[in-house]
């Protein structure tokens, strides 16, 4: 039994090294290095290689190497029948958490305009909130959001929720549909996007969406690049519209050096880097589907392809 393996980012020898602990039986190939295509039974994949899926034969399981799966169904080109899974792991969900903490007190406590301040050498005391006065907005309310607002819970912010179907949680004031995005978005002051990207949500966070935000209000996206239009997202920036955003994530990926974005005033971005799937433990939980499948079970975190998660 082999398993293929396709990630620019991922570090192969880390995941090799991982699996040979858990399934040590298992031939850990490494694209386009594939061997045998009789031999491979499971792809675990983050780089779109979907279209050459179709090689293998004996194909009985397709792994995402994250919690997204975007990548996975951006293709007519899957094998009929195969499950697909995404990694739901406690160390995601804890890097997430931990993400989303540090750029919401980043954008409430002001720091970017503290550092522009720096810059020019300009000591000046600005007037702060407090975090019970700062309305935090969540977008997605899956596990990383429901953790996400817990974390902000925790030091004192109000927080409120919207996903495209009612969900409830302790604490928060939960809003569902296009019906009540406008509410939610009027009463958010710092916006968090944790939304899967799936064709309903794509380019969700658009010039409608920033408008309907109150004046000076920051956006934070954790998610996928395809949810935020980011032409509109420069505009509201350079208006003065947004006070901040950060993004973790873009369209393209890595971003060009010459790419808009980096020229926008008043942003923040990071490499993709709020939840990286750590090896050891992405490589127990591939495993444990890995001996499900070979049982004859159904395997964890099977992904919807018509919901797109």
């Amino acid at each position: 039994m082999s398993l293929i393996f396709c990630s620019r980012t991922d570090d192969p020898d880390e995941w090799r090294a991982a699996f040979a602990e858990t399934i040590p039986d298992l031939k850990f190939r490494i694209w386009p290095d594939v061997g045998d295509v009789d031999a491979v039974e499971v792809a675990l994949v983050w780089d779109p290689m979907q279209e050459h899926l179709l090689r293998f034969p004996n194909l009985k399981l397709i792994a995402s190497l994250g919690a997204g799966v975007d990548h996975l169904l951006a293709t007519t080109t899957l094998p009929d029948g195969v499950p697909m899974t995404r990694i739901v792991d406690d160390n995601l969900t804890q890097s997430m958490r931990e993400y989303v903490l540090l750029q919401t007190l980043y954008c409430h406590r002001q720091a970017p305009a503290y550092m522009v301040q720096q810059r020019a050498r300009e000591w000046r005391l600005r007037i702060q909130s407090f975090a019970r006065e700062r309305r935090v907005g969540i977008m997605g309310l899956g596990v990383l959001g429901a953790a996400a607002a817990d974390a902000l819970q925790q030091i004192g912010f109000p927080v409120s929720g919207w996903s495209r179907r009612q969900k409830t949680l302790p604490g928060v004031a939960g809003f569902a549909g296009l019906s009540e995005l406008d509410e939610f978005l009027a009463a958010t002051d710092i916006l968090i996007c944790l939304l899967p990207h799936t064709p309903d949500t794509e380019g969700i966070i658009n010039s409608w969406t920033l408008s309907a935000l109150p004046d000076g209000a920051c956006v934070i996206n954790a998610a996928r690049g395809g949810l935020v239009v980011e032409a509109d997202l420069i505009v509201a920036l350079e208006s003065g519209r947004l006070a901040h955003a950060v993004l973790d994530v873009t369209r393209e990926e890595p971003l060009a050096s010459d790419d808009p974005l980096w020229r926008a005033p008043n942003i923040t971005i990071t490499p993709h880097v709020a939840s990286i799937t750590d090896a050891k433990s992405g490589a127990r939980l591939v495993a444990d589907n890995i001996r499900r499948v070979r049982a004859g079970e159904a395997p964890h975190h099977v992904v919807d392809p018509k919901a797109g998660y």
